[in-house]
């Protein structure tokens, strides 16, 4: 319905409401989400970037930390998980966390701001920690024997065991930061480093941002609002912004349920 109805024309959605099928088919709404596509590119561009580099770090270091919190060897291993638990229950606030990520960490139009204040959650490494508590000790302790040391046994045997369960939490992570416009509304002004949430986001909720994109692209001419399409932009934004999230599933699709259901039974 949804892609049907972004290839609806304006004025049969509002007659008649979003139908399975178009009725009056129409690439007016496409047409005016990529009236400049080196606009949608660049923004393209940095939502990819952020999402691999912060999903592969995200997940790397949530594994890391699900595993010294799981070895119950590590003396430091209950103090450190009451501290990221205890996240959960408290925090500063948006305004000391603003201040934090503005003036202390210097991230201010940097996409270091689109990746660093999402790379742990907790609630991710609960699940990777009880994925990991049910992989038999014995393989660390073979590994142990034959002179492997921690970072050896958690790259080569523990993390190829939890293929399943760091497919679930790579899809979940992935498509936070796929789906992310918060943190670039807050420390993002620079337009080359919009990612495309904002920059969808601006189209649909913001008549001036439009204006101006239409405007730039068409030669300064003044553009009359009332003849754009808005119920079937928010449809075609929908379709662009989802399309590669939906293109990536199907590869991780049968370790999606497999991970996530042993690793909530597990815990």
């Amino acid at each position: 319905m949804v892609i049907s109805s972004s290839f609806t024309s304006e004025q049969t959605i509002v007659a008649s409401g979003y139908t399975l099928l178009p009725k009056d088919v129409t690439v007016e709404a496409y047409r005016v989400a990529l009236k400049d596509p080196m606009l949608m590119l660049r923004a393209y561009s940095v939502t990819i970037t952020v999402t691999v580099i912060g999903t592969v770090l995200s997940v790397y270091l949530m594994a890391m930390t699900a595993y010294v919190i799981h070895k119950r060897v590590f003396r430091i291993a209950n103090g450190l998980a009451f501290f990221f638990f205890f996240t959960t229950l408290f925090n500063a606030g948006l305004v000391p966390w603003y201040i934090l990520i503005i003036k202390y960490l210097n991230l201010k139009d940097s996409l270091l701001a689109l990746i660093l204040p999402s790379l742990l959650n907790v609630f991710y490494i609960i699940v990777l920690k009880a994925f990991m508590r049910g992989v038999p000790e014995e393989l660390s302790e073979s590994a142990y024997m034959d002179g492997a040391n921690e970072f050896r046994i958690f790259n080569s045997i523990l993390l190829p065991v939890c293929k399943p369960v760091l497919a679930t939490v790579t899809l979940f992570v992935a498509l936070h930061y796929w789906n992310d416009w918060y943190l670039a509304m807050l420390f993002i002004s620079e337009e080359h480093l919009r990612p495309l949430q904002l920059l969808l986001y601006n189209l649909v909720t913001n008549s001036e941002e439009l204006r101006r994109v239409m405007e730039a692209s068409g030669g300064g001419a003044s553009v009359d609002m009332s003849n754009l399409p808005q119920n079937s932009l928010k449809m075609a934004v929908t379709v662009i912004a989802i399309g590669p999230i939906i293109l990536l599933y199907p590869f991780i699709q049968r370790y999606f349920v497999k991970g996530l259901t042993l690793g909530a039974v597990k815990g």
